[in-house]
């Protein structure tokens, strides 16, 4: 039981701990947070320096700059009261282990805080790889929309103030609440409701579609019954005794959520919540015309396939490989396939980054597309979120090959960015630098981040952080 293991975890910290807030934030060239002791308290340490990767060309000195540009995902901005939500079933584990999680009321700071880090950074572009929000909710993105643009967030739905599984009273062994268990942060659910002013992005930023943005839980089309679900005044708090998911394989949880939900009545242990309609679920269509209106790409049709421009030298080429009817796992049509050939032909000399959800090399329908980046010399980099994990790994091809890079989210541990600069060598390549960047500092945000390290189904455990080499590094080319 998490709550159980959560305090176990944290029994030898001082109650109501926090972030240390014993220094700054952000570009982890020059610090970052580390855990010397093994106690499980996070505290400032010192930076990680560039670790050369020569995989795909040897060293050379850098020289000039070419593209400085940042890149976060998987926010998963949630509205954690929402009926439509299944938190009961991460008891389960496998695929349902991301049902909850202790710091998930916290997901609107901690973007706001990494929008904060990333303005520090001055990037000519910021790439949001995915998953937005967390349950294709018209009021997380909202809220989303809010923290990018800037200004006033509210974070609140339904009733003023906390409703949910993490309230004090709750009796499930399986949660953690914060203004009783260790490590305490009484006031914390009802601080996390209340409205807040985020500083907006200074750059330009450009969306790309994750499966939660248009599915479900990530897993499952809106339909009628679901949207009924997600506006109404029951939240299923406890599965029916005689109703044990079959399988805990990611295949299945998609259908099986589907039967809970929207099977013409709720199966087990529900209680009253406040209804709200701006939880109403968001068409395919409608998310992606959203996206397009609020980051100002243009464009038409219902997949999100579009190409810009960093400074003079990058051209970004965005591929929408979300599913629409169920699942997590990648899709790439023909005619996406058609169109990306036609970009990298459009791209002419200049050097090319091409940003996904789901990596590229990790589902079939992407062979045809992957077949194109290994015969462009220009690519640079294939980069995606979805993995919630920091990998880079070099492709090798006849025309020089590429690196194919996934970024931690900012959901689960260890919360962080990555920002990338393209750099002219002396001899006449190129080498692509990229390190991560922490969220700020904020209250909220940092208690996120202790949260989401004591996780024990989380980013740590899972080693989302991953090697060194995975996360501050200059890759040459």
């Amino acid at each position: 039981m998490r709550r159980l293991v959560l305090l176990l975890a944290v029994i030898v910290l001082i109650a109501g701990c926090g972030s240390s807030g014993n220094g700054g934030s952000g570009d982890t060239l020059h610090g970052t947070w580390v855990d010397p002791h093994h106690t499980g308290q996070l505290t400032r340490g010192p930076g990680e320096s560039l670790v050369d990767r020569t995989e795909l060309a040897a060293r050379s000195k850098p020289v000039e700059q070419l593209a400085l540009f940042a890149q976060f995902t998987d926010a998963h901005v949630r509205d954690e009261e929402s009926p439509a939500r299944v938190p009961f079933l991460d008891r389960y584990g496998g695929a349902f282990s991301s049902t909850f999680r202790p710091q998930e009321a916290l997901s609107p700071q901690v973007l706001a805080e990494t929008v904060r880090s990333i303005d520090a950074l001055h990037p000519q572009a910021v790439v949001d790889s995915g998953d937005l929000i967390d349950n294709d909710q018209q009021n997380e993105l909202d809220q989303a929309l809010a923290i990018l643009h800037g200004g006033v967030v509210d974070p609140n739905s339904g009733a003023p103030g906390y409703s949910g599984v993490q309230s004090a009273s709750d009796p499930d062994p399986l949660f953690y609440r914060p203004g009783v268990d260790a490590p305490r942060h009484p006031g914390l659910l009802a601080a996390a409701e209340r409205r807040f002013r985020s500083p907006g992005l200074s750059a330009r930023w450009y969306p790309v579609v994750g499966n939660h943005d248009v599915l479900v839980q990530g897993e499952l089309a809106p339909t009628p019954a679901l949207n009924a679900v997600a506006t109404g005044s029951r939240r299923l708090v406890a599965l029916d005794p005689s109703i044990r998911p079959s399988s805990a394989d990611e295949r299945f949880a998609g259908r099986e959520v589907d039967a809970l939900l929207a099977s013409g009545g709720l199966p087990g242990h529900s209680v009253h919540t406040a209804p709200d309609p701006g939880r109403r679920l968001l068409s395919a269509g409608e998310l992606v015309r959203r996206l397009r209106a609020a980051s100002h790409v243009g464009g038409a049709g219902s997949t999100l396939d579009y190409s810009f421009d960093i400074g003079r030298s990058v051209r970004g080429i965005v591929l929408d490989t979300v599913r629409r009817d169920q699942g997590s796992g990648g899709t790439l049509a023909p005619a996406q396939v058609q169109w990306l050939r036609g970009q990298l032909a459009a791209a002419g000399s200049r050097y090319v980054v091409v940003f996904t959800h789901q990596a590229l090399d990790t589902f079939p329908a992407a062979a045809p597309a992957l077949a194109l980046l290994d015969h462009d010399p220009h690519v640079i980099a294939a980069v995606a979120g979805n993995s919630h994990k920091n990998r880079i790994e070099p492709r090798r091809s006849a025309a020089g090959g590429y690196w194919q890079i996934t970024t931690s989210s900012l959901a689960d541990y260890p919360q962080q960015a990555r920002a990338f600069r393209l750099m002219r060598t002396a001899d006449g390549r190129v080498a692509l630098e990229t390190w991560m960047i922490d969220h700020g500092d904020g209250h909220m945000a940092g208690i996120s981040r202790e949260l989401a390290y004591l996780d024990v189904q989380g980013g740590r455990p899972n080693r989302f952080l991953g090697g060194p080499d995975d996360r501050n590094a200059r890759l040459y080319r």
